[in-house]
């Protein structure tokens, strides 16, 4: 179907008896019968829309560690729907602090039932719907959100940036990863991308986050952002510790206590000198208002907001707050990085590095050029399979 011959029949016609595919073996069904690895869930036949998935284990470059644990991979799910011959891609990625699983995702996807809806455009609805099937399952909902504003986006045939009204060339610098590690491994990563990037993010909240810095600082001058991850436990010391890195030339700090320490984050940021994000503490929309005052900013995660339509509300609300605004990812491919992307034009600060830490992309999408975050006029989400 054309896409102008789409608008003209969409309001009318319903889509009826439309299917869902499912990732997960279905009990009879053998894997190659949908082919690719994607598997049919028979909740329906027909062709409206079609939910499709399967797990796609992350490698990583180098082992990524924070204040609270160590990995070499990263557990995700591939996602997409197809309508009228056009396929949109979305992705969960899911790293061990969210509590959820490529188990708990298949799950979530497969109680999944598109069938009811008349198009891809009935976006609050469906949404809606998706997000009252579960409590949680933050990631599996973000899949199913990207992959519908992916095809929308391509059955309108513009990327979601210029659907928002944003301008490309207003993209931040996005921040590269150092995790914590031995100083010779950190010195080469250093050295691996402080020419390609003109801000580092580095990993902090252990006993030798000076050493750290230090090390870093033998490679490059860049500014630094850090990253505690809860990690600090005194607020006394972090603040003492957030003005010698800023002397230092980090230029802003996330998470530096635990979430549940709300009034210790809170003193914290009334002292700092470099603006703080909350990280670990924010989730989703609802969570604003209770820790305003709290940071300066807030990070939004695809992953963790349950995709661009929250995400994009986050970024509104925080703003009429007078809160900064951060964009961050999981380790993820191209497909998620390149949709938090889309709403990079509106964000102060972004680390949206996930795909340039994995070994194993599928696809080609937002690039970082000369260490800024470039949009391409691909519609939908911007990114293609490679």
């Amino acid at each position: 179907m054309k896409r102008r011959d789409f608008f003209k029949t969409a309001a009318v016609v319903g889509i009826a008896g439309s299917g869902l595919m499912s990732g997960c073996i279905s009990k009879g069904e053998s894997e190659s019968s949908a082919g690719n690895g994607f598997n049919f869930n028979r909740l329906g036949t027909g062709t409206g829309l079609k939910l499709t998935f399967r797990p796609y284990e992350l490698q990583l470059r180098h082992t990524f560690t924070v204040s609270s644990y160590s990995r070499k991979t990263t557990p995700g799910v591939q996602v997409r729907i197809d309508y009228e011959g056009f396929t949109g891609f979305g992705e969960a990625s899911m790293p061990p602090y969210l509590g959820q699983s490529t188990e708990t995702v298949c799950g979530f996807l497969s109680k999944v039932d598109l069938s009811q809806f008349k198009d891809p455009f009935q976006m609050d609805t469906i949404l809606a719907y998706v997000d009252s099937l579960s409590p949680g399952d933050s990631a599996a909902k973000a899949a199913i959100d990207i992959a519908l504003h992916d095809l929308t986006g391509k059955l309108l045939g513009q990327p979601w940036w210029r659907l928002w009204g944003l301008d490309p060339s207003r993209t931040p610098d996005t921040t590269f990863t150092i995790g914590i590690d031995t100083p010779d491994v950190v010195r080469e990563k250093t050295r691996e991308c402080a020419d390609r990037f003109n801000i580092l993010k580095v990993k902090v909240g252990l006993d030798n986050d000076k050493e750290m810095i230090r090390t870093i600082r033998e490679i490059t001058d860049l500014p630094l952002a850090v990253d505690a991850n809860q990690g600090w436990k005194d607020r006394e010391q972090a603040l003492d510790e957030i003005f010698w890195l800023k002397e230092n030339g980090i230029v802003m700090v996330e998470q530096p206590m635990a979430k549940e320490r709300i009034d210790d984050n809170a003193w914290i940021t009334e002292r700092s000198p470099l603006p703080v994000f909350a990280d670990e503490a924010i989730q989703r929309l609802a969570d604003i208002p209770a820790i305003k005052g709290a940071y300066h900013g807030i990070n939004i995660k695809l992953m963790k907001c349950t995709g661009m339509r929250e995400g994009w509300k986050m970024v509104n609300y925080a703003k009429a707050e007078g809160m900064r605004v951060m964009l961050g990812c999981m380790t993820e491919t191209s497909c998620a990085v390149s949709a938090a992307a889309q709403l990079s034009p509106a964000a102060d600060f972004a680390d949206l590095d996930g795909n340039l830490l994995i070994t194993n992309d599928l696809y080609d999408g937002m690039k970082v050029v000369d260490g800024k975050i470039t949009l391409n006029d691909r519609p939908g989400i911007g990114c293609t399979e490679i």
